[in-house]
């Protein structure tokens, strides 16, 4: 194992970088506040608040259990899977659209038809 801190929030949630609360002190309210909007920022986190389902908040559980991850890592994996996965659905729905509308803005390119041929510079 390396020497180096794992840079990673699985680190955190897994016990990794310590959780033994004889490390751990609270601090002022104010420095607190300061502190997690600070690490919030420079892990590009936005806390959020969502109303959840008891039984599929209890099934991330198991199912983060069982693959050894906090179950929040394992809400914010599926989510980012979601919306990467829809992401290129709509960008393959876009980009068949405007291919669509190119064919039918050059008609003689149509099915029928060959395109001209491109023109070869002399080596």
């Amino acid at each position: 194992m390396s020497n180096a801190i794992p840079g990673s929030e699985d680190a955190w949630e897994d016990g990794l970088l310590g959780n033994d609360e004889k490390f751990a002190s609270p601090l002022p309210d104010e420095e607190a506040v300061s502190d997690i909007a600070q690490i919030n920022e420079s892990l590009g986190l936005q806390p959020i608040s969502i109303r959840l389902e008891k039984s599929l908040i209890e099934d991330f559980k198991t199912i983060a259990t069982i693959n050894g991850l906090g179950y929040q890592t394992l809400m914010r994996q599926a989510l980012k899977r979601f919306a990467t996965c829809e992401m290129k659905r709509i960008l393959g729905q876009v980009a068949a659209e405007v291919s669509k509308r190119r064919a039918e803005a050059a008609p003689q390119f149509a099915q029928n038809e060959d395109p001209p041929p491109k023109h070869r510079k002399a080596a």
